[in-house]
């Protein structure tokens, strides 16, 4: 893994990360932290919304606000729908790389990249395998972001079909 995520996201630079784009770094951190720590969803999302969204670092930079609602949606829906989420990952995963193997983070972010899927039809999967790809190049300087797009394209053509054609 790498430094500061938002650092690497662009997420100190003035007006560079949209609402959604920190929302979605955000929540990977928050359901990284519920599995770790074991604390309800809406305790770990009240947390973030009170000391961590849009606050300043420890350099001094502020970081770009993310969308609250969005934030919360996806941390609570991949929380509450996390077995159901599991399920629908577990297939695309090699037997030698079950999901129970990965990187903790890398576990977030494809929960949420699927919850997104699942939950959010009105966002393309396009712009779901792209936004969580820039939050896999934030934590991983390695394999991981190679390996997240290999995923989730997967899970992308799966799960919305449609949007890819024939």
């Amino acid at each position: 893994m790498t430094g500061d995520p938002a650092a690497t996201t662009g997420a100190r630079r003035k007006g560079g990360v949209k609402a959604r784009s920190a929302a979605r770094l955000a929540a990977v951190q928050a359901l990284y932290q519920i599995e770790v720590t074991a604390r309800p969803a809406i305790g770990v999302v009240k947390e973030f919304v009170a000391h961590r969204l849009g606050t300043e670092t420890d350099e001094g930079d502020r970081l770009i606000d993310a969308d609250r609602l969005f934030f919360t949606e996806l941390v609570v829906g991949a929380s509450d729908r996390r077995a159901e989420i599991d399920t629908v990952i577990a297939p695309i995963l090699s037997a030698d790389w079950p999901l129970e193997r990965l990187n903790s983070i890398l576990r977030a972010l494809l929960r949420a990249a699927t919850f997104e899927f699942l939950s959010r039809v009105d966002v393309p999967a396009k712009v779901v395998i792209n936004e969580y790809l820039d939050v896999a190049h934030a934590f991983f300087s390695g394999a991981e972001p190679g390996f997240a797009n290999g995923v989730l394209n997967s899970l992308a053509h799966r799960l919305r079909a449609g949007e890819f054609g024939a």
